[in-house]
Protein backbone atom coordinates (compact mmCIF):
# COMPACT_ATOMS: atom_id res chain seq x y z
CA UNK A 1 0.00 0.00 0.00
CA UNK A 2 1.07 3.55 -0.54
CA UNK A 3 0.88 6.42 1.93
CA UNK A 4 -0.39 6.31 5.48
CA UNK A 5 -3.03 3.67 6.04
CA UNK A 6 -6.05 4.93 7.99
CA UNK A 7 -6.98 3.14 11.19
CA UNK A 8 -9.83 0.66 11.28
CA UNK A 9 -11.87 3.25 13.24
CA UNK A 10 -11.28 5.85 10.51
CA UNK A 11 -12.33 3.36 7.83
CA UNK A 12 -15.54 2.51 9.71
CA UNK A 13 -16.26 6.23 10.20
CA UNK A 14 -15.90 6.72 6.45
CA UNK A 15 -18.48 3.98 5.82
CA UNK A 16 -20.89 5.64 8.25
CA UNK A 17 -20.36 8.92 6.36
CA UNK A 18 -21.17 7.21 3.05
CA UNK A 19 -24.32 5.67 4.55
CA UNK A 20 -25.44 9.14 5.67
CA UNK A 21 -24.50 10.56 2.26
CA UNK A 22 -26.66 7.90 0.58
CA UNK A 23 -29.59 9.13 2.69
CA UNK A 24 -29.84 6.51 5.43
CA UNK A 25 -29.19 6.43 9.16
CA UNK A 26 -26.06 4.45 10.14
CA UNK A 27 -27.45 4.09 13.69
CA UNK A 28 -30.57 2.18 12.67
CA UNK A 29 -30.64 -1.51 13.63
CA UNK A 30 -30.04 -2.97 10.17
CA UNK A 31 -26.99 -0.77 9.56
CA UNK A 32 -25.27 -0.84 12.96
CA UNK A 33 -22.84 -3.60 11.99
CA UNK A 34 -22.43 -2.47 8.38
CA UNK A 35 -19.25 -0.37 8.84
CA UNK A 36 -17.45 -3.34 10.44
CA UNK A 37 -18.69 -5.72 7.72
CA UNK A 38 -17.66 -3.35 4.93
CA UNK A 39 -14.16 -2.92 6.37
CA UNK A 40 -13.76 -6.69 6.71
CA UNK A 41 -15.00 -7.10 3.12
CA UNK A 42 -12.47 -4.56 1.90
CA UNK A 43 -9.68 -6.48 3.66
CA UNK A 44 -10.69 -9.51 1.58
CA UNK A 45 -11.40 -7.61 -1.65
CA UNK A 46 -8.00 -5.89 -1.59
CA UNK A 47 -5.82 -8.61 -0.04
CA UNK A 48 -3.59 -8.49 -3.13
CA UNK A 49 -1.82 -5.42 -1.79
CA UNK A 50 -0.34 -7.69 0.88
CA UNK A 51 0.97 -10.23 -1.67
CA UNK A 52 4.24 -10.10 -3.56
CA UNK A 53 3.45 -11.71 -6.94
CA UNK A 54 7.13 -12.30 -7.72
CA UNK A 55 7.57 -14.12 -4.42
CA UNK A 56 4.63 -16.39 -5.29
CA UNK A 57 6.57 -17.60 -8.33
CA UNK A 58 9.92 -17.93 -6.57
CA UNK A 59 9.78 -21.71 -6.07
CA UNK A 60 10.23 -23.43 -9.41
CA UNK A 61 11.07 -26.96 -10.52
CA UNK A 62 13.74 -27.98 -13.01
CA UNK A 63 13.04 -31.73 -12.95
CA UNK A 64 10.66 -31.85 -15.89
CA UNK A 65 11.99 -34.88 -17.81
CA UNK A 66 12.57 -32.57 -20.77
CA UNK A 67 8.96 -31.32 -20.91
CA UNK A 68 8.90 -28.44 -23.37
CA UNK A 69 5.27 -28.16 -24.44
CA UNK A 70 2.72 -25.59 -23.44
CA UNK A 71 1.54 -25.37 -19.83
CA UNK A 72 -2.00 -23.97 -19.67
CA UNK A 73 -4.24 -23.20 -16.71
CA UNK A 74 -7.59 -22.03 -17.94
CA UNK A 75 -10.82 -20.75 -16.42
CA UNK A 76 -9.18 -19.23 -13.33
CA UNK A 77 -12.12 -17.42 -11.74
CA UNK A 78 -11.44 -14.07 -10.12
CA UNK A 79 -13.15 -11.06 -8.61
CA UNK A 80 -11.55 -7.65 -8.79
CA UNK A 81 -12.67 -4.04 -8.43
CA UNK A 82 -12.52 -1.26 -10.99
CA UNK A 83 -10.21 1.53 -9.91
CA UNK A 84 -12.53 4.14 -11.43
CA UNK A 85 -15.80 3.23 -9.64
CA UNK A 86 -14.74 0.55 -7.13
CA UNK A 87 -17.38 -1.67 -8.72
CA UNK A 88 -16.81 -5.43 -9.09
CA UNK A 89 -15.08 -6.97 -12.09
CA UNK A 90 -15.94 -10.66 -12.30
CA UNK A 91 -14.30 -12.98 -14.75
CA UNK A 92 -11.81 -15.66 -15.59
CA UNK A 93 -8.22 -15.74 -16.70
CA UNK A 94 -6.39 -18.20 -18.93
CA UNK A 95 -2.63 -18.39 -18.41
CA UNK A 96 -0.03 -20.30 -20.45
CA UNK A 97 3.70 -20.49 -20.84
CA UNK A 98 6.25 -22.48 -22.82
CA UNK A 99 8.90 -23.60 -20.32
CA UNK A 100 12.53 -23.11 -21.17
CA UNK A 101 14.11 -25.03 -18.26
CA UNK A 102 11.75 -24.73 -15.31
CA UNK A 103 8.11 -24.90 -14.36
CA UNK A 104 6.07 -23.55 -11.47
CA UNK A 105 3.36 -25.31 -9.47
CA UNK A 106 -0.03 -24.74 -11.08
CA UNK A 107 -1.55 -23.35 -7.88
CA UNK A 108 1.01 -20.54 -8.17
CA UNK A 109 -0.53 -19.51 -11.49
CA UNK A 110 -3.95 -19.18 -9.83
CA UNK A 111 -2.39 -17.32 -6.88
CA UNK A 112 -0.66 -14.95 -9.30
CA UNK A 113 -3.98 -14.07 -10.91
CA UNK A 114 -5.52 -13.60 -7.46
CA UNK A 115 -2.68 -11.37 -6.21
CA UNK A 116 -3.22 -8.91 -9.05
CA UNK A 117 -7.02 -9.21 -9.08
CA UNK A 118 -7.33 -8.37 -5.37
CA UNK A 119 -6.37 -4.75 -6.00
CA UNK A 120 -8.07 -1.74 -7.51
CA UNK A 121 -7.52 -2.50 -11.18
CA UNK A 122 -8.20 -2.00 -14.80
CA UNK A 123 -8.35 -5.22 -16.79
CA UNK A 124 -5.72 -4.21 -19.30
CA UNK A 125 -3.16 -3.57 -16.55
CA UNK A 126 -4.00 -6.79 -14.72
CA UNK A 127 -3.53 -8.82 -17.92
CA UNK A 128 -0.11 -7.24 -18.54
CA UNK A 129 0.96 -7.64 -14.89
CA UNK A 130 0.23 -11.38 -14.90
CA UNK A 131 2.09 -11.97 -18.17
CA UNK A 132 5.04 -9.77 -17.26
CA UNK A 133 5.50 -11.44 -13.86
CA UNK A 134 5.58 -14.90 -15.45
CA UNK A 135 8.03 -13.71 -18.10
CA UNK A 136 10.31 -12.00 -15.58
CA UNK A 137 10.49 -14.89 -13.10
CA UNK A 138 10.35 -18.03 -15.27
CA UNK A 139 12.01 -16.58 -18.38
CA UNK A 140 10.11 -19.08 -20.55
CA UNK A 141 10.05 -19.23 -24.33
CA UNK A 142 6.71 -17.45 -24.23
CA UNK A 143 3.75 -16.37 -22.10
CA UNK A 144 0.10 -15.95 -23.02
CA UNK A 145 -2.65 -14.46 -20.87
CA UNK A 146 -6.29 -13.92 -21.82
CA UNK A 147 -8.70 -12.34 -19.36
CA UNK A 148 -12.48 -12.25 -19.88
CA UNK A 149 -14.61 -10.25 -17.46
CA UNK A 150 -17.86 -8.48 -16.83
CA UNK A 151 -17.49 -4.99 -15.40
CA UNK A 152 -20.24 -3.99 -12.99
CA UNK A 153 -19.34 -0.32 -13.54
CA UNK A 154 -20.79 -0.83 -17.02
CA UNK A 155 -23.53 -3.37 -16.37
CA UNK A 156 -25.18 -1.92 -13.23
CA UNK A 157 -24.57 1.80 -13.79
CA UNK A 158 -23.66 4.15 -16.61
CA UNK A 159 -24.65 2.55 -19.92
CA UNK A 160 -26.38 -0.44 -18.21
CA UNK A 161 -25.30 -3.15 -20.66
CA UNK A 162 -25.60 -6.48 -18.78
CA UNK A 163 -24.14 -9.54 -20.46
CA UNK A 164 -21.18 -7.71 -21.97
CA UNK A 165 -17.71 -9.17 -21.54
CA UNK A 166 -14.39 -7.47 -22.03
CA UNK A 167 -11.55 -9.62 -23.37
CA UNK A 168 -7.90 -8.63 -23.06
CA UNK A 169 -4.76 -10.53 -24.00
CA UNK A 170 -1.03 -10.28 -23.62
CA UNK A 171 1.23 -12.47 -25.76
CA UNK A 172 4.97 -12.57 -25.20
CA UNK A 173 7.80 -14.51 -26.86
CA UNK A 174 6.69 -17.47 -29.00
CA UNK A 175 2.99 -16.66 -28.44
CA UNK A 176 3.55 -13.29 -30.10
CA UNK A 177 5.93 -14.35 -32.88
CA UNK A 178 4.61 -17.80 -33.81
CA UNK A 179 1.03 -17.82 -35.16
CA UNK A 180 0.82 -21.61 -34.77
CA UNK A 181 1.65 -21.43 -31.06
CA UNK A 182 -0.85 -18.62 -30.56
CA UNK A 183 -3.58 -20.58 -32.39
CA UNK A 184 -2.87 -23.69 -30.31
CA UNK A 185 -3.25 -21.69 -27.08
CA UNK A 186 -6.44 -19.98 -28.25
CA UNK A 187 -7.84 -23.38 -29.27
CA UNK A 188 -7.03 -24.88 -25.86
CA UNK A 189 -8.97 -22.11 -24.11
CA UNK A 190 -11.90 -22.35 -26.51
CA UNK A 191 -11.25 -19.08 -28.33
CA UNK A 192 -9.60 -20.41 -31.49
Amino acid sequence: MTGDMPSREEAEAAVRTLIRWAGDDPTREGLLGTPDRVVRSYQEFFAGYGEDPMELLARTFEETAGYDEMVVLRDIGFESHCEHHMAPIIGKAHVAYLPRTRVVGISKLARLVEAYAKRLQIQEKMTAQIANALQDVLQPLGVAVVVEASHQCMTTRGVHKPGTMMVTSRMLGAFRTDPKTRREFLGLIGRG
